[in-house]
């Protein structure tokens, strides 16, 4: 009788329930990176313009570091499984090894960097410091993808690729960085008020 009681009280149940929810928010905004992916433009220097960037510093900002950077290593994995879900329909180990692959590699330090709160009544203080989070996420980002992609090529050295990239991608990529931060804001609030997150 003592067993029943306690089996059918103990609290692992609900510890349960909140993983689930975790788990399956993780999976959604994992699906969604693979759909923000697609959007791009191939380029002959084989590093398409894309706004992949947008879809990592979202996930961060409304799902958290922890939650965010786990469903961002899965979108990673999937993809170096074979799944085409990379830039372009491009799957595989290779995407991680190639050309841009470190920038696919740097991707999980971005989510944690959008994802850290930030604790202060002041919302636009807590604003500009989540978004200054994120474009140092960013930064490491683009060094990280142009380091790998100047030990893949001949054609142009780290800081070619950089000067490059301060005309190509940065500029593009902090005001969408900054956008996802307003966004992901914005959407995490009712998923507070849910209970879906905390």
């Amino acid at each position: 009788m003592n067993t029943s009681v306690s089996s059918a009280s103990k609290p692992p149940v609900k510890g349960r329930s909140i993983s689930t929810q975790n788990l399956v928010l993780a999976g959604m905004f994992a699906a969604l990176l693979a759909v923000i992916s697609q959007i791009s433009i191939p380029l002959p220097t084989g590093v398409p313009v894309t706004i992949q960037v947008f879809g990592i510093a979202l996930v961060g900002t409304v799902l958290g570091w922890k939650l965010g950077v786990f469903s961002v290593l899965v979108y990673i994995l999937l993809g170096c499984a074979g799944l085409p879900i990379f830039a372009n329909f491009q799957g595989g180990i290779q995407s991680l090894v190639g050309m841009s692959g470190g920038y696919i590699i740097a991707w999980p330090v971005l989510a944690v960097l959008a994802g850290l709160p930030v604790k202060t009544s002041n919302k636009a203080l807590g604003f500009f410091c989540s978004a200054f989070l994120a474009i140092l996420g960013l930064m490491i980002v683009e060094l990280a993808g142009a380091l790998q992609w100047s030990l893949l090529t001949d054609q142009m050295s780290f800081g070619a690729i950089m000067a490059y990239s301060f005309v190509a991608f940065i500029p593009k990529d902090i005001v969408i960085t900054v956008l996802a931060v307003s966004v992901g804001r914005q959407i995490r609030k009712p998923l507070e008020k849910a209970g879906y997150l905390k």
